[in-house]
């Protein structure tokens, strides 16, 4: 059978496993974002905390991620709740970190002048320091999107859902019929998802950056 009749002979089961693979990475990256940012705020006024927050986010990404999906089966099984709680911590380094460079980076003589004229803090931080710093933190999202998008490929390995299945069931049939057409299947349709979640971003970035600070 060709890569083609293959696409064609397992085409809802392939689309189904795709919008698996989106649908586990928007929410995990989502989960990520809350977590992160809120993280990154409450610790960007102190250095010592800041590299404490990055350094315990970091600790996590460290770890090998079939190692951290072995260890997440005893508490957690099968299935979906590893696979989402692996995805989570590691996308959690790259939003904390430019979530923290970002506010840190915002002109502190605008932060001083917004205060001067009777802004409170929270007012500050919704109005000035998070836009300034938006651009940097979605950087950190999208970074954090691609590297989920991969280890959720490994989440197969604990029955996650997604189109890791298609690249684990190849990898196991190697030499068999239709191995290599499984394998395909999964590493492009990760490839592609990837892209298009990268491009939604660009657009996102568009949107929702303010106009005197695009590039």
């Amino acid at each position: 059978m060709s890569f083609w009749e293959y696409l064609g002979d397992r085409r809802e089961l392939l689309v189904f496993e795709t919008w698996q693979h989106a649908s586990m990475v928007f929410q995990t990256v989502l989960a990520a974002l809350v977590i992160g940012v809120a993280a990154g705020i409450a610790v960007h006024r102190s250095e010592r905390l800041a590299t404490l927050a990055t350094g315990a986010a970091g600790v996590a990404f460290t770890v090998p991620s079939l190692a951290l999906l072995g260890l997440l089966i005893t508490p957690l099984g099968l299935g979906v709740a590893p696979s989402v709680t692996a995805l989570t911590l590691y996308s959690l380094l790259p939003i904390v970190r430019n979530t923290v460079v970002g506010l840190t980076g915002v002109d502190r003589t605008l932060v001083e002048a917004a205060r001067g004229i009777g802004m409170t803090r929270a007012a500050v931080l919704l109005r000035i320091e998070l836009p300034l710093a938006w651009p940097v933190i979605l950087t950190g999202v999208r970074v954090a999107t691609q590297l989920a998008m991969g280890v959720g490929a490994i989440a197969a390995y604990v029955s996650g859902p997604g189109l890791g299945e298609q690249i684990f069931s190849g990898l196991a049939r190697l030499g068999g019929a239709n191995a290599l057409n499984m394998t395909l299947a999964g590493t492009l349709g990760i490839v592609l998802l990837a892209l298009l979640f990268d491009g939604c971003f660009v657009v996102v970035g568009r949107l929702t950056t303010p106009r005197g600070i695009r590039d």
